[in-house]
């Protein structure tokens, strides 16, 4: 983590302009070398099926999702010394245009990178819990919205994402913020942003580290959990997926990003036995690099890359 602290006063100013916002247009993109090629790929994927790519960024969080109308989010985007890599992964994809850039919340293994994302793309949408940190990580992401003319947008339960219309001929996509699903926590995790995204009959849960206090809430609420795709909260963690949890979700497949050999003793044999005993495929970043799922509205494919 970037390790000083920043002063409250600055803080204030740059929250008022991020998620206020700031007048002023979007700064032009930087122009990439590979401009022509990645034009060429962004074309090609519109009507492909859907991506999902969970990436190995070690004991940390970044997900990207191409949409097979062309629109792409990314959800985290690793810790600080990720964003070069980030960058070249996502230029590699074919990505110049990130239309849903969301920060789970602000710990640095989960917005570490999200500057140089901003600063390299040209961005859309950039949405965060209401959530204030006092750290440089935080200040950086802040910066980087405003020198980019953004505006933050709150991400709460009940918010809808605005995906465009499906590719012709392909099932209708659709996401939906779950939580948080309160405006105050003890646990900054607990402030994560969980979506929920479907896509024809296939549907990918992404829970940040969101932890028990949050999956209570989302119990309470009734609100449809079912995904075929579970990304496990907090690294698989003891402090999240929680049995009843679990069963509302009830995944066939569960995805954990985690770093090899961490000093947390991520994931805990606790969660992996309940991940086991719910009948669910276990898929971790530490073992399998980056795990990529395609949909095209029914069946789900795995590919996984070597760390």
């Amino acid at each position: 983590m970037k390790g000083y602290k920043i002063g409250s006063f600055l803080l204030v100013i740059l929250l008022a302009i991020a998620l206020v916002g700031c007048a002023g247009l979007t700064n032009p993109n930087p122009q990439d070398s590979q401009d022509k090629k990645n034009n060429l790929k962004e074309e090609q994927n519109i009507g492909s099926p859907l991506k999902v790519s969970f990436i190995d960024v070690g004991q940390a969080d970044a997900a990207l999702i191409q949409i097979p109308n062309g629109k792409n989010i990314v959800i985290d985007a690793g810790k600080n010394n990720d964003g070069e890599f980030l960058i070249k992964y996502l230029e590699d994809q074919g990505i110049k245009e990130i239309h849903i850039l969301i920060g789970t919340h602000p710990h640095e293994d989960h917005i570490g990178g999200m500057d140089k994302v901003i600063e390299n793309f040209k961005i859309g949408q950039v949405i965060m819990p209401k959530v204030t940190h006092n750290t440089r990580t935080f200040e950086d992401v802040l910066l980087a919205v405003q020198e980019k003319g953004l505006k933050i947008k709150e991400g709460k339960a009940g918010v809808q994402l605005d995906l465009g219309l499906p590719a012709e001929g392909l099932p209708p996509v659709s996401a939906e913020i779950l939580a948080p699903m309160s405006g105050k926590y003890e646990d900054l995790n607990n402030y994560s942003i969980v979506l929920r995204l479907v896509y024809g009959a296939n549907a990918f849960l992404f829970t940040g580290d969101a932890e028990d206090v949050s999956e209570k809430e989302m119990l309470a609420s009734g609100v449809n959990l079912k995904a075929d795709v579970l990304k496990v909260g907090h690294h698989g963690s003891n402090s999240s997926t929680t049995k009843d949890f679990l069963t509302a979700v009830d995944p066939k497949h569960a995805i954990i990003s985690v770093g090899k050999d961490n000093s947390y003793g991520h994931p805990t044999e606790k969660v992996l036995k309940r991940l086991r005993e719910k009948g669910a495929v276990i898929y971790r970043t530490d073992q399998a690099g980056t795990i990529t799922v395609t949909s095209d509205g029914s069946t789900l494919t795995f590919a996984l890359t070597s760390p």
